[in-house]
């Protein structure tokens, strides 16, 4: 464990433990998990109480997606967990959407001269579901998405000599840099298939302006309204029964008591 998050109960054993910084929870060490699961076969795994290989860790239900670098090679992974929480596979959707951000976060992060923002021609630009490559000032390709690696062939594997960006396109990479002096322009790339994809060039100047434009046209909910959002929701649909809404949510009746007596939550009362 490298970090932890979320309504955790520190008061249950069986949360605090799982959820302490540095805890080892390596299939060898602990049996099979979806945090093992998901480090070995690299794709995202939900598992739910008996499904674990300890009778002890039957008591969780986890949903893990792997996280990788802009070279291709698995990071890390991120996983949802919950105690005695009911079945819910599509929070492994949730986990995957959670995924992706992270990795696209990672990708803006290497350093580049030049940012690709790829997709099949027909599709809005600027969502995660956006393929991105990193170029340097002379069209070496030094990072990708996950998304990215799927619809271009050919990117360097993890370990690999980076290759050039004509290596992928038909296309040489000066024009490229020329189109990012007009951000909005959709340009078209041949693969050397004989597909296309349409993509959006965008310096790092640029890059920057268009993230600060994007969070103030549609600031993000925080995340403290959305959870009391769902906490309200959860008492509403229990008819105020809070042993069955703290069950629903997947949390102790304790957490879901302290939560009910902030103020975000109950309204301000």
């Amino acid at each position: 464990v490298v970090d932890a998050c979320g309504a955790i109960d520190h008061s249950d054993p069986r949360a605090h433990l799982i959820t302490r910084v540095g805890t080892d929870l390596s299939e060898r060490s602990i049996g099979t998990t979806a945090i093992g699961t998901t480090l070995s076969e690299l794709q995202p795994v939900w598992l739910h109480r008996g499904e674990h290989f300890f009778e002890v860790t039957s008591v969780y239900s986890c949903a893990g997606a792997p996280l990788f670098g802009p070279d291709g090679a698995c990071v890390g992974m991120l996983d949802v967990t919950g105690v005695d929480a009911q079945e819910r596979p599509e929070l492994k959707h949730l986990v995957m959407q959670s995924a992706s951000k992270i990795e696209n976060a990672l990708v803006r992060a290497q350093p580049h001269a030049l940012l690709l923002r790829l997709n099949w021609p027909g599709n809005a630009f600027g969502s995660d579901a956006d393929g991105m490559l990193c170029l340097d000032f002379e069209g070496w390709i030094t990072g990708a998405n996950p998304v990215a690696r799927q619809m271009v062939p050919g990117l360097a594997a993890p370990g690999e000599t980076p290759v050039h960006v004509s290596e992928v396109f038909g296309t040489p990479f000066e024009p490229l840099f020329d189109a990012a002096k007009r951000p909005a322009h959709l340009i078209e790339l041949p693969l050397w298939s004989g597909l296309r994809l349409q993509a959006q060039a965008i310096t790092r100047a640029n890059e920057v302006h268009a993230l600060q434009t994007s969070a103030s046209a549609a600031p993000a909910q925080a995340l403290r309204e959305v959870e009391a959002a769902m906490i309200r929701k959860a008492v509403d649909e229990a008819r105020g029964n809070v042993g069955q809404a703290a069950r629903t949510l997947g949390i102790s009746r304790a957490t879901l008591y302290r939560k009910l007596g902030q103020k975000n939550v109950c309204g301000g009362g």
